[in-house]
């Protein structure tokens, strides 16, 4: 951001109400918490890296998991039958 950008803003917040004052400060309040919990994960991933302890961190996955369907089973209960095998 420009300096001209970051004066054009401070300029508005003089025009805001005191309501609109709060919900930007609880707008800036969140961003600033992602970005510090996004560099305390980066530190963190350098010092497992640093220290040997893993060699590649996976990105989570973004899809999301399905919903499963149940499906009927005639007979026993399935936990049964896996008591009587391990017996």
């Amino acid at each position: 951001m420009t300096q001209a950008q970051l004066n054009q803003i401070l300029q508005q917040l003089e025009t805001l109400e005191p309501e609109e004052l709060w919900q930007l400060n609880q707008v800036i309040q969140t961003s600033l918490a992602k970005v510090e919990q996004a560099v305390h994960q980066t530190k963190f991933h350098e010092a497992l890296s640093k220290s040997g302890l893993v060699k590649q961190l996976k990105q989570p996955t973004s899809s999301q998991a399905t919903e499963r369907q149940l499906i009927q089973v005639s007979g026993k209960p399935i936990s049964e039958t896996i008591i009587e095998e391990r017996r």
